[in-house]
């Protein structure tokens, strides 16, 4: 499961008809919005990532919206990597390993004498 804010920005003039479209519709949940600067918050949630991004686009596409644009995601699947990664040792085995020849150990993170 996937959760995203939006941050809508509207005409002030079209604010109402946004915000209302926004509570009607099941795309998104309303929480905020500000008429005198036309701007609304919503939530959208989706199984995965397309999911999200068909929605954003959806909303992007509605009556009045000027843009629409994602600003804070929450992203199970990139959640349980991280908890991988934490848990994962930080020092790679073959730097702990004496029967290896120090001369031996290639780094591949200067790209100067690549290119």
């Amino acid at each position: 499961m996937n959760i995203s804010s939006i941050v809508i920005q509207c005409k002030q003039e079209n604010f109402e008809k946004v915000k209302t479209w926004c509570e009607q519709s099941d795309l998104c949940d309303y929480h905020f919005g500000e008429a005198k600067i036309g701007k609304i918050i919503v939530t959208i949630e989706g199984a995965g990532v397309s999911e999200e991004i068909e929605k954003l686009t959806k909303i992007q596409q509605a009556p009045g919206v000027i843009t629409a644009d994602m600003m804070m995601s929450y992203q199970e699947e990139l959640d349980e990597e991280i908890k991988k990664l934490n848990a994962a040792d930080a020092v790679p085995a073959m730097l702990n390993d004496d029967t290896i020849d120090v001369k031996d150990i290639v780094y591949n993170g200067d790209l100067k004498k690549k290119f």
